[in-house]
């Protein structure tokens, strides 16, 4: 009888890292979570310490191997999901540097106009397929450089956050062709870094890891690494994925036009395509993804779950009681309050610019607005049209794919908002689509699980690979009558932002 073999999915996250024990059909043994702080020394700064990241690996791997009972000689490799973007810099020791400034820091305008300036605005789309970010790595490299000199000479590694974890376990500096395309140096059409844009910035290549295809074995646990961890020696360690990309494996959106929907903190649309495309308005971000050879097109919307959890804490905290007599989560409470209101939420329209716009606005400056209120809503109403004001902007995102030629051929819905049977239904309904939930939970982990598999040869592919282990759940399906009203709507929507554009700049 065949033994049973075992991988390890770890999703670093910015709230915490989440680490997964599966066997090699993708069912979850155990799991552990391990939380770290945010650090925010200024207003729009955002920084983590590097060796919280790797303390909290070792703590859940420890704890998953000892909750499992499973030989650590039988967990065959590990492979790895992280927050993207995020600058780790060490000297030549591997001793951190400074924090890592991570992807939601805004301190890099300026930095951005001089890339921009330096490779030009068009070439830089051409090359990266991006136009020059704040959340970005290679503004923040730009940023060190300019008001940390000090520290910058002292660089001898530029690591991303996952990658600095491979490299407490490997001893190898090794990234691969997802996360790297976020860093703004990689040329995402031939996969590898980008001489023309690292001359025009002046970023010495060696600074830089090697880049490897997702599934790539990139080492091995070292010795050091084995006895902290409790992992075994022969254990391979797969070059993993940025977050969204090992969450697309996770969800088995793998082939072309094969596409998902994430309502989490933000929002995102996702879809994977064969051939490189990529919009040169840079609305859209395109990224290698962790098929090899093969890519992903994606629009982000910065507001989307937060805007329901804003207004659940602000406006509707005393419905928490409310739910708990009922017996339930108090989302599921205001999903079926939120329902009775129907298509529009009776003529109400939510613009969810908490967090300014990125797809398709680009837009900081821009700010939440509710449009259409009279005497005749209530707050359920108001629950609704957040509800259906981020789908509009996540409609805004695949607007975009659909004038870039990309169309999706199937949908899933993952993330907390996800879950909610009335969001999937507005969803569906605006993009006129089938949309079924995502049956795993943890996709990010099980997308790097399932890389580890790949590397370790218990599958061929990785499209085979999701073939045999992901399923999806309820299916949602478009309601025509819904659907033409949604379009009337969305008519409208757009042309608030038009409208108001000026207004929020003069606002802000």
């Amino acid at each position: 009888m065949k033994k049973m073999k075992y991988v390890i999915g770890v999703d670093l996250g910015t709230s915490g890292t989440k680490t997964v024990l599966f066997d090699e059909k993708g069912n979850i043994i155990a799991d552990s979570y391990a939380e770290y702080p945010l650090y925010r020394p200024k207003n729009g700064w955002a920084e983590q310490d590097p060796c919280d990241w790797w303390k909290a690996a070792v703590k859940t791997i420890r704890a998953v191997i000892k909750e499992s009972g499973v030989n650590s000689e039988d967990i065959c490799s590990l492979g790895i999901s992280g927050q993207m973007h995020g600058l780790v810099m060490l000297d030549r020791e591997n001793r951190v540097l400074r924090n890592s400034i991570i992807w939601c820091d805004q301190r890099t305008q300026e930095e951005c106009a001089d890339i921009e300036k330096a490779v030009g605005k068009n070439r830089l789309i051409e090359i990266t397929a991006n136009p020059a970010l704040t959340g970005f790595t290679a503004s923040k490299i730009l940023w060190v450089r300019k008001h940390e000199p000090d520290i910058y000479k002292k660089c001898a590694h530029i690591l991303l956050p996952k990658d600095y974890v491979r490299l407490k376990l490997t001893g190898v500096y090794a990234t691969d062709v997802s996360d790297a395309s976020g860093m703004q140096l990689l040329d995402i059409a031939k996969r590898k870094w980008s001489n023309e844009v690292l001359l025009k910035l002046s970023i010495d290549k060696t600074l830089l890891a090697d880049v490897f295809e997702s599934q790539e074995i990139t080492g091995y646990v070292s010795k050091e690494a084995a006895s902290v961890t409790g992992l075994s020696e022969k254990t391979a360690v797969v070059a993993g994925a940025g977050d969204n990309a090992a969450a697309a494996v996770g969800t088995g959106t793998v082939c072309d036009g094969d596409a998902f929907t994430t309502i989490g903190t933000s929002g995102v649309v996702y879809i994977h395509t064969d051939k490189m495309k990529l919009d040169k308005k840079g609305r859209v971000h395109t990224f290698c993804c962790a098929v090899p050879d093969k890519w992903h097109v994606m629009g982000v919307t910065q507001a989307a779950g937060l805007s329901l959890k804003w207004f659940k804490d602000e406006f509707c905290s005393d419905l928490e009681k409310n739910a708990r007599e009922e017996n339930k989560n108090v989302y599921a409470f205001l999903d079926e309050k939120a329902e009775l209101s129907g298509v529009g939420a009776n003529r109400l329209i939510y613009l969810p610019y908490l967090m300014g716009e990125r797809t398709p606005h680009l837009d900081p400056d821009a700010r939440g607005v509710f449009f259409g209120l009279n005497t005749v809503h209530n707050r359920y109403d108001m629950v609704r049209a957040v509800m259906e004001g981020v789908g509009f902007s996540l409609l805004d995102c695949l607007s975009v794919f659909d004038e870039m030629g990309i169309k999706p051929n199937k949908m899933l819905a993952c993330g907390g908002g996800g879950t909610s049977r009335l969001w999937r239904q507005i969803l569906s309904d605006m993009f006129k689509t089938e949309i079924s939930a995502s049956k795993s939970k943890e996709a990010p982990a099980l997308g790097a699980a399932i890389l580890a598999m790949v590397g370790a040869k218990l599958y061929p592919s990785v499209e085979k690979a999701c073939e045999c282990i992901i399923g999806t759940g309820e299916t949602a399906v478009p309601y025509k009558e819904n659907s033409l009203k949604y379009e009337r709507l969305y008519r409208i929507y757009k042309k608030l932002y038009i409208s108001l554009k000026d207004d929020f700049k003069e606002l802000s």
